[in-house]
């Protein structure tokens, strides 16, 4: 900094002041300064300027998976949010493990990030008490935990999942599976994460079953049409060979609901293989409203999540909390949209 106030012909002090709050910097002076940090190639220690200002300026962001685009909309919303904000995002994935993210909550907060998003609700009892003990703002995205902690933005699955199921009973269809995710803790979902006991695997997965199980009882339709040990692999492939899978079992089954789009990718893929017509014979329908699921894509059924919006909120609450800002809702339900194409 030193030298960049030798070269612009200013003191360290304005340098600082250009770099952190331009505004209030004469033009002439500024451009002054810009012009020195370029032709110097510097670039300001963060890390001495988070210990004196105890503001490091970084949000960690802790995302179960950053395969396919379910969480790309989200991340998008959050990263403008606080980019806006002049916070940088950190991001690491759990790849759905609690275990894991305990292992990355503890390194996020090695690095005094001002915040932390997390995108799943089950943690293991070490990650929240390290999350409540850090003493700056958490914000659980895509869930609705009933015991946040502290902020949650999002939807509810397992109304997605309800609400899924109905539309596609409205459309007809009574004998109607589910395919691609959700699978129970234990049953090949994974193992008790250590120190806490919270599930790994797909929460959300289950949560949406869970809503298409209770709409199925409301409905009167019967029991709940789903492979025992769902398939290994990517989304896509365990939707087309759990689509094969549960047609092995109830070859007359005339509509699944799938996990997410990525499932309903090979569960259309599959019915297409076998020569099954969709949706005439089948109707099939996903979750999440991926680019590919449009009308110029798939055209495929869904439940559309508003996930830019998400993001955006998630970093406008943490922001605020962050400023001592007041935040009147610290549960925040966006809700959901089911989005009717032409497989199902």
């Amino acid at each position: 900094m030193q030298d960049v106030a030798r070269a612009a012909g200013v003191s360290t002090i304005t340098v600082s002041r250009v770099l952190r709050t331009p505004e209030k910097v004469k033009a002439a002076t500024r451009a002054r300064v810009v012009a020195a940090v370029r032709e110097l190639g510097y670039v300001p220690d963060q890390g001495a300027g988070a210990l004196s200002s105890r503001e490091s300026r970084l949000v960690a962001a802790l995302v179960s998976t950053l395969s396919g685009s379910i969480f790309a909309s989200t991340v998008d919303g959050l990263a403008q949010s606080l980019r806006e904000a002049g916070h940088q995002l950190l991001l690491g994935t759990t790849e759905y493990s609690s275990a894991t993210e305990e292992a990355l909550v503890a390194t996020a907060l090695s690095r005094r990030p001002d915040g932390i998003v997390l995108t799943s609700g089950d943690h293991t009892t070490a990650a929240r008490s390290m999350l409540a003990g850090a003493g700056i703002p958490v914000v659980e995205v895509w869930e609705l935990p009933e015991d946040p902690v502290d902020m949650a933005v999002g939807f509810s699955n397992q109304e997605a999942g309800r609400a899924m199921t109905r539309h596609l009973h409205a459309t007809g269809r009574r004998r109607i599976g589910f395919v691609g995710g959700g699978r129970q803790a234990g049953r090949g979902g994974g193992r008790p994460a250590a120190g806490g006991g919270a599930a790994d695997g797909d929460r959300r997965g289950r949560l949406r079953r869970r809503g298409y199980e209770a709409a199925l009882a409301e409905l009167g339709l019967g029991a709940p049409r789903v492979v025992p040990e769902p398939a290994d692999g990517s989304m896509v492939e365990r939707g087309a060979r759990d689509l094969a899978a549960l047609l092995e079992c109830w070859p007359d089954t005339d509509a699944v609901f799938c996990s997410s789009d990525s499932a309903a990718l090979g569960a259309v893929s599959e019915a297409r293989r076998r020569g099954i017509a969709v949706p005439d014979r089948l109707a099939i329908a996903g979750f999440g409203d991926f680019e590919f699921a449009g009308e110029l894509g798939l055209g495929l059924t869904t439940v559309s999540i508003p996930g830019r919006a998400i993001g955006a909120e998630a970093g406008r609450m943490l922001l605020a909390r962050k400023s001592g800002e007041p935040v009147e809702t610290p549960i925040l339900d966006l809700g959901f949209t089911i989005v009717r194409r032409a497989t199902a």
